[in-house]
């Protein structure tokens, strides 16, 4: 039995990770979760020293301990920040020392295979990246602009039918509400000054009839067609009138999405795509760590299974 361990590193609630971690287990592939920004530096404890060979020593949680040298892979789901405890300065120079230290041995493990890089995460969340990777690969990108100037957004708006969405997903509160800020047309009549505070990404609106999700582990990709009520731009806000079924993923944008996370050095994407009445894919973007829990029993994707044969053996063997 290979003795070597699973690194999962996510927070606690994170009910994505507990499927593959239940996987894992099943299979009796000795894995060790925590929570980098909330276990560091303590309950965990870290002990590593340079060699011929890398990085060695223990990772220790609580009661359980990982042998750095002998880490098969690394899950990096989504860990909390580092904190600062305030933002004194103590604090802000011990959360800069545990991301460079704990985060910079837990990227530089020898032998390792990840799921994905964080560094490679990191640098795959910024959009203008990816239009540029996924139109260099081969896909079909929608025209769009991103500007500050309020003027250049007017004259784009003016050209074509639009919509506005934000460069990053973060969180966002309204009225001291968790909201979402989605995808949503916008009429060159309706840009003004507030243009100018910030970056701001416009988009030429795809005249779609569903929408794709396509998960890609390793070289495979699990799709499922996503059908919105008409003049929904953006499934993600009408969760609960979603249908959902499996659909073939077209060789070649298959091996234009295995390209693109070659480009990045990533191991797994979650891809969303726009598909027009034609059965034209359109790139719209995609999440270096997105969810796909929900589409396991929506629409009959193995997901869960292709993750744990790439963590278990470095490589998917699912049929």
């Amino acid at each position: 039995m290979d003795g070597r361990p699973v690194l999962v590193c996510t927070q606690d609630e994170d009910a994505t990770a507990d499927l593959v971690i239940a996987e894992l287990n099943r299979r009796r592939v000795p894995v060790l979760r925590f929570d980098p920004g909330r276990d560091f530096p303590a309950p965990a404890v870290l002990a590593t020293r340079t060699g011929t060979d890398g990085w060695g020593g223990r990772l220790t949680v609580g009661e359980r301990t990982a042998d750095l040298s002998a880490v098969r892979a690394l899950y990096h789901r989504r860990p909390n920040a580092y904190p600062t405890d305030g933002g004194e300065q103590a604090a802000r120079f011990a959360a800069q020392e545990n991301r460079r230290g704990l985060g910079g041995v837990l990227g530089a493990l020898p032998g390792c295979l990840y799921l994905s890089h964080p560094q490679a995460i990191a640098r795959a969340e910024y959009k203008p990246a990816q239009l540029d990777v996924a139109a260099r690969v081969g896909l079909t990108v929608p025209a769009t602009l991103i500007t500050n100037d309020p003027g250049e957004a007017k004259t784009f708006c003016a050209e074509q039918s639009a919509i506005y969405k934000p460069l990053h997903a973060g969180a966002y509160d309204v009225e001291g509400e968790p909201a979402g800020i989605w995808a949503a047309p916008v009429e060159a009549g309706e840009i003004d000054g507030a243009v100018s505070y910030s970056a701001h990404l416009f988009q030429a609106q795809v005249p779609k009839v569903a929408d794709v999700r396509a998960v890609v582990v390793g070289e495979q990709v699990f799709s499922a067609l996503i059908t919105a009520p008409p003049g929904v731009v953006d499934w993600r806000a009408e969760y609960q009138s979603l249908a959902y079924k499996p659909v073939a993923c077209p060789e070649e944008i298959r091996l234009a999405l295995v390209r693109f996370l070659a480009d990045f050095g990533l191991s797994f994407g979650a891809f969303d795509f726009a598909v027009t009445a034609d059965g034209a894919w359109w790139f719209l973007e995609c999440n270096p760590n997105g969810q796909w829990a929900w589409l396991e029993d929506a629409a009959g994707l193995p997901v869960t299974s292709a993750i744990a044969d790439l963590l278990e053996n470095g490589a998917s063997h699912h049929d």
